[in-house]
């Protein structure tokens, strides 16, 4: 079973798309705040990281930093969400090291077709 790390501090937030993960057959780890995920990240070793970008304790951006120049973390693909969506948001993503962006609210499919690509998978978004 893929496992996946979730780190978002909205609660509905995190328990939704937990849930919908989970009922598409993914192993779903959370957390709260970007220290708890970088935490997460280096015990569990998940295969793929959703990373909310407003977070608190340590935002999503410093955290992706963290998390790509660690060696036991740095292959791990990350994939940002935001739902403040601002012009050059994508790009500074990717400069910080995220594999792939996407928007909140989440639309399931699309997010499914960006973890199976970065997971090396074809997707099966039914």
């Amino acid at each position: 079973m893929t496992r996946i790390l979730l780190i978002e501090d909205d609660a509905m937030s995190q328990d939704m798309l937990s849930r919908r993960l989970t009922r598409k057959g993914y192993e779903v780890f959370t957390a709260a705040d970007g220290q708890e995920g970088l935490d997460l990240a280096r015990a569990q070793a998940p295969e793929l990281i959703l990373m909310d970008m407003s977070l608190p304790v340590l935002d999503g951006w410093e955290a992706t930093r963290r998390l790509k120049s660690a060696p036991e973390t740095g292959a791990i693909p990350i994939i940002a969400l935001t739902a403040y969506a601002m012009i050059g948001d994508r790009e500074r993503a990717i400069e910080v090291g995220c594999d792939d962006y996407d928007t909140k609210p989440v639309e399931l499919s699309r997010l499914l077709e960006k973890m199976e690509a970065l997971l090396g998978r074809k997707a099966s978004v039914k």
